[in-house]
């Protein structure tokens, strides 16, 4: 059972943490399409995109590293409210719906069960 939790940690960790440093990457120093996206169509501030980036960048990595509780704790908030302020966003933004926006929900998916499992190997570990 406790190897069986880990892997699907490690799993749905490194798919999450992938998906994010692939959705940052191009926003540390944003041009092209990413700065026609991010900037023209959702409004947001240069200064902002360059930030948030490298925000969810440091997040990937407190996640990724072991121990560090607490900060992982707050790396997986930080990335949920990226992720939430993404939805937000678009939604707000094209005033309406559309079936597209459903990607976004996967990278929600792999955060919430990439921290269940950690909560989950965590509780494993110290009944031990």
């Amino acid at each position: 059972m406790k190897n069986k939790i880990n892997i699907l940690y490690w799993v749905t960790t490194l798919l999450f943490a992938g998906f994010m440093v692939w959705s940052s990457v191009p926003g540390i120093s944003p041009k092209g399409q990413t700065l026609q996206v991010l900037h023209d169509y959702l409004g947001y501030p240069v200064y902002f995109i360059s930030f948030i980036s490298v925000a969810k960048l440091i997040g990937c990595a407190a996640i990724l590293v072991p121990g560090f509780d607490k900060i992982k704790e707050w790396a997986y908030a930080g990335l949920f409210f990226d992720l939430i302020g993404a939805i937000f966003s678009v939604v707000y933004v094209s005033k309406k719906f559309d079936p597209g926006m459903l990607f976004i929900l996967l990278p929600v998916v792999l955060g919430a069960l990439s921290y269940y499992f950690w909560n989950r190997k965590k509780f494993l570990h110290e009944k031990r």
